[in-house]
């Protein structure tokens, strides 16, 4: 871990400001900011409930405090950022220089006088809003259950996560640093059209850092706090319950004990809710700490586990088709999308052998025409190979809520892999092309009846059970795809329409939710995936900008639930133990608090053709993180993973403690869909992405390079291999006039390779 240092980034008023560049004397002065350190003390007994602070005004240089029987130094030090003129740093040392005081901890303060509800808050991954939305109280698997709630036209609801209320409930928000993609707190303010970020760093020697936000009961007023070590306040976060007895320990501090908070301030102008989001993409990086990449297996050795695992484990004989675990209950044996399905069919088909194929085909004579429910939707799972299943069959009011998503994934899939049959000379049959066309219309009549999808709709029926969210993200691009496969105009016409209702209704608002359905309506980075997906589909099929613009800004939203530094794990831990690299993993929703090894469930290539269309490298070092260290997940005898067995892939990289404290950096032994999303990115993202006229190339897969010769004819690069087994790496080579160019579907298949042995390196050369 760290040495006893604790780094945060801020905004602040303090008694300094000739080393303060103006603009951030005058945004500070409008925004009545003031900056404050505390000493605390808690009872334990009482479930950490604050019983003693010291709070105090910080001005530069040094202070002497009192606290109990203790006595403190606090020393602040103000620094310019050289190349960022809107950002400042701030040192702030806490130093015991007598005494002692038992069960504390010290804290950062921003106190900010001029306040408003109305006020945009992000936490990356945890809280988008504020979560300042109607919520319940439910169990896990969590779903609508009152009466009230259920219907067309009703509020966002989630379950009991941190979040700062209304109706002059108590509004804050206690978090773990780990519990965000990058410790961090940002605002903008529609009435002042300015904003803030405050960045922080994991924490130090103490532990991980507490991160806070705290409203009056006026909402005039709020703070944002950095604690060390981490105290929450009578209550912690666990799965679905913002009210579980809270188990931080403070700590004893003593004379000679120092504990330093370093923390940076930006400052920046927000003229609408996206430029937060603006702001975060240009700045996820700055402070958070090492964000180096891992290299622990390649693409091919991942596929061909996978797949062995899929033949072996997955694919049921007697009736012809993979299901999604282990067959142990119904949500692992058949679900049409989300977590696998006919979206896990695609890699097997693309990559398999001749065997692997033929099980592709029978899953799909094995899906048509049963597993199309009468709404025209697909059936939402099934068990036992003959039993379909309109919803969750535990709880009896949801037996037949479709997950509108999952119809989504599954006509995004089906028709890109009816595509890849074309290519691979492999015949359509009418019952999959028919059956698939089926499902698309019930979309067109859904949104002609409604001008929504909902998010979930009724098996039997069609109509929506329960209505709002951007669940249905995927949606346009199914239907965009299909317009072109199916020669219908008519579905470029409808996925427009909707992809423009939830680009006004979500994306501009910078909220996505709907997409999981085991976390009702809390926000989440699979909604998102599926809205950027669809932004670049659209744009492929109409040449029309607009497209493009909406993607680029959902891109940046998703950025959001990316981690954008590596986690320090105990070397007690599992994922300590082996060295596992959290840059690039995803959160999954503010529900469900931990990230996983992928895009559930894509390989998020959009972010590929969002960066060939508008040279921003933003998007693709995000998807190199993400595409990057997925490997590092795979149960594999060459790179152990605790006990996860050979092909398996566990959703869980847990960075913070909503299931318990003991489950930070542990392996929870689950075969998931993250094993489909790992054999996604092997086929549609390449191993290395090269752009020849501009000598630079972009390694996804776990090889080094290095350009060892440019000229005007050829480019010749070094790939090294550094992993345990061989590689055989997929290669897209391009010119800059060539990006502009619509890159589609399967445009890997069949594409150049180069194998290199494990430890070795080979030359590569293209022609410019």
């Amino acid at each position: 871990m760290y040495k006893h240092l604790i780094t945060v980034f801020i905004f602040i008023t303090i008694n300094c400001q000739a080393q303060i560049p103006t603009s951030l004397v005058q945004w500070l002065s409008a925004n009545n900011g003031k900056l404050s350190a505390r000493i605390n003390q808690y009872d334990k007994d009482q479930n950490n409930l604050l019983i003693n602070k010291n709070k105090f005004a910080l001005t530069e240089g040094k202070l002497l405090q009192q606290f109990q029987q203790s006595s403190w130094e606090v020393n602040t030090t103000v620094t310019l950022v050289a190349d960022k003129k809107e950002a400042v740093d701030y040192t702030v040392t806490f130093h015991c220089i007598n005494g002692s005081v038992e069960a504390a901890s010290v804290s950062v303060d921003i106190d900010w006088n001029n306040w408003s509800e109305k006020n945009y808050v992000l936490l990356p991954a945890a809280a988008y809003n504020g979560n300042r939305y109607e919520w319940r109280r439910l169990r896990y698997s969590p779903k609508l259950y009152e009466v009230q709630d259920i219907g067309i036209d009703k509020p966002i609801i989630l379950t009991d996560v941190p979040k700062l209320n209304g109706n002059g409930a108590v509004s804050r928000i206690q978090e773990r640093s780990g519990d965000m993609a990058t410790p961090s707190i940002g605002f903008s303010s529609d009435t002042t059209q300015k904003g803030m970020w405050l960045l922080t760093r994991q924490g130090n020697s103490l532990g991980d850092y507490g991160i806070d936000v705290a409203e009056t009961r006026d909402r005039k007023r709020a703070t944002f706090s950095i604690t060390s070590p981490i105290v929450r306040e009578q209550f912690v976060y666990k799965l679905c319950d913002a009210r579980f007895p809270s188990w931080d320990k403070p700590t004893n501090f003593k004379a000679g004990d120092s504990v330093t908070i370093t923390f940076r301030l930006y400052a920046y102008d927000a003229p609408n809710t996206q430029s937060i989001f603006d702001k975060y993409a240009s700045i996820r990086k700055d402070f958070a700490g090492d964000n180096t990449l891992a290299n622990a297996l390649p693409y091919s050795e991942c596929m061909q586990a996978l797949e062995k695992k899929y033949n072996e484990k997955n694919f049921v004989p007697q009736f012809g088709y993979y299901a999604i675990g282990f067959r142990e209950n119904f949500l692992q044996d058949w679900q049409i999308g989300w977590t696998g399905g006919m979206i896990t069919t695609y890699p097997l088909l693309f990559s398999g052998s001749e065997q692997t194929r033929q099980n592709v085909i029978k899953n799909f004579d094995w899906l048509y025409p049963n597993g199309i429910s009468p709404s025209g939707f697909y059936w939402d799972a099934g068990r036992n190979g003959n039993e379909w299943l309109g919803g969750d069959i535990r709880k009896p009011h949801t037996k037949n809520w479709h997950l509108v998503r999952k119809s989504g994934d599954a006509v995004w899939y089906i028709t890109k892999q009816m595509m890849l049959m074309d290519k691979m000379g492999i015949s359509v049959k009418p019952s999959w092309k028919e059956g698939n066309q089926r499902v698309l219309d019930a979309f067109v009549k859904l949104w002609n009846t409604y001008h929504q999808l909902g998010q979930f709709v009724n098996s039997q029926t069609g109509e929506i059970m329960v209505g709002g969210s951007s669940g249905g993200g995927i949606v346009p691009a199914g239907l965009a795809l299909a317009s072109a496969y199916y020669h219908n105009p008519n579905y470029l016409v409808v996925a427009k329409e909707i992809a423009d209702y939830y680009y006004k209704n979500f994306t501009q608002k910078g909220i996505s939710c709907g997409g999981p359905g085991d976390a009702v309506q809390n926000f989440d980075s699979e909604s998102t995936l599926g809205l950027l997906e669809s932004y670049v589909t659209l744009y492929e099929l109409t040449n029309d900008k607009k497209w493009l613009t909406d993607a680029e800004d959902e891109a940046k939203q998703m950025a959001t639930w990316v981690v954008s530094y590596n986690y320090h794990y105990s070397d007690t831990s599992a994922y300590g133990r082996a060295n596992i690299h959290t840059t690039g993993s995803v959160y999954a929703n503010t529900q469900n608090k931990h990230t996983a090894p992928g895009l559930c469930t894509a390989s998020g290539v959009g972010l590929l053709k969002l960066y060939r269309y508008t040279g921003n490298h933003f998007y693709l070092e995000l998807l190199q993180d993400i595409a990057h260290n997925i490997t590092q997940y795979l149960g594999h005898p060459k790179k152990p993973l605790g006990t996860l067995p050979t092909g398996w892939v566990s959703e869980r990289v847990n960075m913070g403690d909503w299931e318990g404290p003991e489950t930070i950096g542990y392996v929870l032994p689950l075969s998931t869909w993250a094993e489909t999303s790992l054999m996604l990115t092997t086929i549609e993202v390449p191993g290395l992405y090269i752009e020849t006229d501009k000598g630079e190339v972009t390694a996804f897969d776990n090889v080094v390079t290095k350009v060892v010769k440019n000229n005007k004819k050829e480019l010749t690069i070094s790939i090294n291999n550094p992993t345990p087994v061989d590689a055989t790496i997929k290669i897209l080579a391009e010119k800059s006039m060539e990006q502009q160019k619509i890159m589609g579907e399967n445009v890997l298949y069949g594409c150049q390779t180069i194998t290199v042995k494990a430890g070795e390196t080979n030359l590569f050369t293209v022609k410019k």
